[in-house]
């Protein structure tokens, strides 16, 4: 099979799709790989590296000429025009894009969107939402400590006691996970939200506080367990109780993070601008939502602004922030799904049964299959 890999031309997006980890294990595998040249710069993956396990180096038209083609984001209009019809396309192809779709359906491409991919144990290794999350939780708190004045932890010195920075963490899916983590190891005090119960004794255990909201009602308790692992929006009456707790942790944070985002979907607004102005000044949000809106009203997407004394960080690309890590963590994600449309033989063969391979398909001859 001939697998090519394009350099991403979208405007700040420094990933690839293809590791010399993972091209040598197709190469292996007995497919052909062509590369295009400087794919892999930004990530630090020179030419070379992909040379030195068997790839072939070329231009974009060698790329988009292959039998299966590996993307990191969707594709632009002058990129599905390069693509050879009848081919298929590989990546993070926005399910939730139907103009988008419609155009990989008009180019006559069979694509793959692994966003799709269910919330399964078997799907976990193709999971590529949880592992870019994984990588945005943490370089949230790196960001936040680079834009935040004072120390994280406490600190005794000649000159007098430091105290710790207070880091409040809204949202504790993966992301939410990872950036309590990382405060943690950097020394912060931590306290976190959810609406979902069963989350508690995980933030517990990373030696984070959860704010704990109780639930009044059996409405408020179903939407709380939440579907395919998020959460399902909660009743008025919790959402008020709730936002009277968060915005006092709110007011008394250094540093609040949030990560409450559910594909598809507007993002809720969590952070008031209420809440802002009653933040210290100095203090720092780092909305990871800001793709869909935010969880703050005064979040300015691909922006670091300050408003009411507030810095706010609303960088919708995160994971390309750590780049050669996030490549790597997606590059694994890739190998895996290309093993349930790819027999022992190098044959592609699409398997409608397969529940993720069904889950993930977006567009087959002509056609659009999401539902």
């Amino acid at each position: 099979m001939l697998i090519g890999i394009p350099a991403e031309i979208t405007a700040g997006e420094t990933r690839v799709a293809i590791t010399p980890e993972t091209a040598k294990k197709l190469k292996a595998q007995g497919h052909t790989l062509r590369i295009q040249s400087g794919a892999g710069v930004a990530a630090s993956v020179p030419d070379e590296a992909y040379r030195a396990v068997g790839a072939e180096i070329t231009d974009a038209a060698g790329a988009y000429a292959a039998d299966i083609v590996l993307k990191v984001r969707c594709p632009l209009d002058s990129e599905i025009a390069c693509a050879r019809p009848g081919s298929v396309m590989v990546g993070m192809l926005n399910p939730f894009d139907a103009s988008g779709l419609q155009r990989l359906a008009a180019a006559q491409l069979t694509s793959f969107a692994l966003e799709a991919a269910p919330r399964t144990s078997r799907a976990q290794s193709m999971d590529v939402l949880s592992s870019q999350a994984n990588i945005a939780g943490y370089k949230a708190v790196m960001m936040a400590a680079d834009q935040y004045q004072r120390f994280f932890p406490m600190l005794m010195t000649a000159a007098g006691t430091v105290k710790a920075a207070r880091v409040v963490i809204l949202g504790v899916g993966v992301a939410g996970l990872q950036a309590i983590a990382t405060a943690r190891r950097l020394g912060a005090v931590i306290e976190a939200s959810d609406v979902r119960p069963s989350v508690k004794e995980q933030v517990e255990s990373l030696g984070a506080k959860f704010i704990d909201v109780p639930y009044e009602t059996d409405e408020e308790r179903e939407a709380a367990i939440g579907v395919g692992g998020y959460a399902k929006p909660m009743p008025a009456s919790w959402m008020a109780r709730q936002k009277l707790e968060v915005a006092k942790r709110v007011a008394q944070a250094d540093v609040v993070i949030t990560t409450a985002l559910i594909p598809g979907r507007a993002a809720p607004v969590l952070v008031t601008e209420e809440m802002v102005k009653a933040m210290k000044p100095g203090s720092v949000i780092v909305d990871l939502a800001a793709a869909q809106g935010g969880n703050c009203p005064l979040t300015e997407a691909d922006k670091t602004v300050v408003k009411h004394g507030v810095t706010l960080m609303g960088q919708t690309n995160i994971p390309a922030l750590v780049a050669a890590d996030a490549s790597a963590l997606y590059a694994r994600n890739l190998l895996d799904f290309l093993k349930l449309i790819i027999t022992k033989e190098g044959a592609l063969k699409i398997d409608m049964e397969d529940d993720i391979v069904a889950a993930c398909l977006m567009t087959q001859g002509g056609e659009v299959k999401r539902k």
